[in-house]
């Protein structure tokens, strides 16, 4: 059962010939997927591994409009991020959400804080007055509003807005996937793209099904390579040449518990003068980030990444007893993939842009996607609609609207069934938010089956793993609908319990194995015992590095930024 949509789209996959083939399920990929099927483009997407199973699961979780490229005087993009953002706003009210920035300037830095200040006003204009007004903090007055925050170096401060992904970003990048699915995109995880060749006038894809080792073709007018940090190697295996590469800069986020009570994200400038936030991630605050040049997209958090960020958090915060390695209940690792220009020469990595880039090749009908930021998803997901239709593909539904939320009709008329029902009252006490809303958010108008279901029997409507705050009748939708492969695409991708629930509290859980007899059927066991064993190998190479005083030490490290 847990596998059927994915292994029903797979032989879709071998029998039909489709307009355009998207190689890589990350958030470019999903949001082209979801605005060519949109517009009723015949569609296909596949990805090595899990959707979402890469750069775009382990984010800093931010909608912003990129407020540190002002420094760099980079305005047309943060005009551009600015209106991006709010488009996201306006479209997901439920997910993409308004918070605080709560930022605090160091006596000694480069810019006096006032002056700081006076910058996050331009960026408030730039922003169209759409967030709260930002305004200037002593450091006095930080003290007060934020205790846990070390002001005994502190010149001053500002509090601005931006905004965050309520759930995960890797939930949020599925969510395209399964509206490019309601729109009859045929996609399917685990299919690993081998190369490619032109024949005729369109595409042969060599294809492996990772999950039982079958080889088979796949035939679309239009290839396009969403790989993001690995488009350059899928380039070469299908013989394209662009003139734009990637420069990959790794970023790692260390969860711990939560540090401060109030919902909102507490900004520094660490120790090398870039930017370090600690962002609140459900009863956990997610901490970071660093913003290292690396050669490969393969990348790990090192010693020296955890101690960076420990030691900043340390020296910023007053917490008794301080945050060692001990501290960490999950990582997030991935590289930002930096779009640049030509082959040779020496680039200022740190200087590059985030923006990204989409390179045609006309004569092949081919498209490369280069670099992005989920800020600016909606952005490239147009652009490639425009591209492919230049390409000779005439989408039948041009000016459907592809992407966004349910309007509010549909929401109010689910949320007066989920109140007629009593649905809030029954998971109140286990849960951080309502469970009316929190449905909503994650499904849609999906959410109706929900309901359904626990009208036919309350007990689906309880959480199997305490804290985790997910519903039985939710991983029963998992199941049917959300392609769910291994153990840990629910546990890290479709859902965050494996960022905010520590793993002891978890792995013995009787819900768990209740949650993979739903997902996985009769391969249950095998499923549940691949997903600890490979934990277990994780967890044992962790603890080497958490032994008692082996916490942070110093401010040495690498560079922190977003």
């Amino acid at each position: 059962m847990a596998v059927s949509l994915r292994d029903s789209n797979v032989e879709k996959l071998r029998e039909h010939e489709y307009d355009v083939l998207i190689v890589g399920g990350g958030i470019n990929g999903a949001v082209a997927a979801a605005a060519l099927a949109g517009c009723g483009v015949r569609v296909a997407l596949i990805d090595r591994g899990d959707f979402a199973g890469g750069v775009s699961s382990n984010s800093s979780n931010l909608a912003w409009g990129g407020i540190k490229y002002l420094e760099t005087h980079e305005y047309l993009l943060v005009n551009k991020l600015c209106k991006s953002r709010n488009r996201l706003m306006r479209a997901y009210p439920s997910t993409v959400k308004e918070i605080r920035f709560f930022t605090t300037i160091q006596r000694g830095f480069r810019f006096a804080p006032f002056f700081v200040y006076l910058g996050s006003l331009l960026y408030w204009i730039m922003g169209r007055f759409v967030t709260k007004a930002p305004h200037y903090i002593s450091a006095r007055a930080i003290e007060r509003a934020e205790p846990v925050i070390n002001t005994s170096e502190a010149a001053g401060g500002l509090e601005y807005s931006d905004c965050y992904l309520y759930d995960n970003d890797a939930r949020f990048v599925f969510n395209f996937i399964r509206k490019s699915l309601n729109f009859g995109c045929i996609a399917a995880n685990y299919v690993e793209s081998l190369g490619a060749r032109r024949a005729g006038d369109g595409w042969v894809t060599s294809a492996r099904d990772v999950v039982n080792g079958s080889r088979f073709d796949i035939r679309a007018k239009v290839l396009i390579n969403a790989c993001g940090p690995y488009v350059d190697a899928q380039n070469v295996r299908s013989g394209e040449t662009t003139d734009y590469r990637h420069l990959f800069s790794k970023g790692v986020h260390l969860i711990v518990d939560r540090i401060t009570d109030n919902k909102r994200v507490l900004t520094f400038f660490a120790s090398d003068g870039r930017l370090f936030f600690l962002i609140p991630m459900g009863p956990k605050t997610c901490i970071g980030t660093t913003d290292t040049q690396v050669d490969s997209p393969e990348v790990s958090v090192t010693d020296e990444d955890r101690d960076f960020i420990l030691a900043n958090a340390n020296a910023l915060l007053d917490l008794d007893p301080p945050l060692t390695r001990a501290s960490i209940i999950a990582e997030r690792v991935g590289v930002r993939p930096l779009a640049i220009r030509g082959r040779g020469g020496v680039a200022d990595w740190v200087a590059l842009s985030r923006k990204h880039v989409i390179e045609v090749d006309e004569p092949n009908r081919h498209l490369s996607i280069f670099g992005g930021k989920l800020t600016d998803c909606l952005n490239v997901g147009d652009e490639v609609v425009a591209h492919v239709r230049g390409l000779g593909i005439e989408p039948p539904a041009p000016n459907h609207r592809w992407y966004g939320e349910p309007g509010p009709d549909l929401r109010a008329e689910f949320m007066l069934q989920a109140r007629l029902m009593d649905l809030d009252e029954l998971t109140s006490a286990s849960s951080s938010e309502p469970l009316s809303e929190r449905f909503w958010r994650r499904y849609g108008e999906s959410a109706f089956g929900l309901l359904e279901r626990i009208r036919e029997d309350e007990s689906c409507a309880e959480l199997l793993i305490e804290n985790a705050e997910y519903t039985r009748c939710e991983i029963e939708l998992a199941a049917r609908r959300e392609m769910i492969v291994k153990l840990e695409d629910f546990m890290r991708r479709r859902s965050k319990i494996e960022l905010v629930v520590r793993r002891q509290e978890y792995q013995h859980a009787p819900g768990l194995r209740e949650a993979c007899d739903i997902l996985f059927g009769e391969q249950a066991e095998a499923r549940l015992r691949e997903y600890l064993e490979t934990a277990d190998g994780t967890r044992t190479a962790a603890l080497r590095h958490a032994r008692p005083g082996n916490g942070s030490s110093g401010l040495g490290g690498r560079s922190a930024g977003h």
